[in-house]
């Protein structure tokens, strides 16, 4: 098992069912995905470059989906956290029934569009 899947099977519920539903609908929705263990986090690359990241946050209650360098994203930005943060911006969810499929994959779908586009950096 690589260290990012094990990452994710090792955390305790409700968070470990979060996050293999989210991995689930990432990796459905953009399949050219490549699932890395970077930054002692779950970080998914697009073409060698960073996407999105999987993180529980110790001593939070959420999982956090962050989306790298999302400045350049343009759909469902009032539904998305930055406290503080000024580059990435992230979706957070404490429940499997927080997660909006349509706006999840609207806003991965958008992601990739950015990343197509060469905004992103390396």
């Amino acid at each position: 098992m690589n260290p990012a899947e094990d990452y994710i099977l090792s955390q305790k519920e409700p968070f470990r069912s979060i996050l293999l539903q989210l991995q689930m609908l990432i990796e459905s929705t953009i399949p050219e995905l490549e699932l890395k263990y970077k930054y002692r986090i779950p970080f998914y690359y697009l073409g060698g470059k960073p996407f999105c990241y999987l993180n529980v946050p110790k001593k939070k209650a959420y999982v956090d989906v962050g989306f790298w360098s999302s400045a350049h994203l343009t759909v469902h930005l009032d539904q998305m956290v930055t406290e503080g943060r000024k580059v990435m911006k992230s979706l957070r969810y404490s429940t499997l029934d927080e997660i909006d499929v349509s706006v999840l994959t609207e806003i991965l779908q958008d992601a990739q569009n950015v990343n197509h586009r060469g905004f992103w950096k390396k």
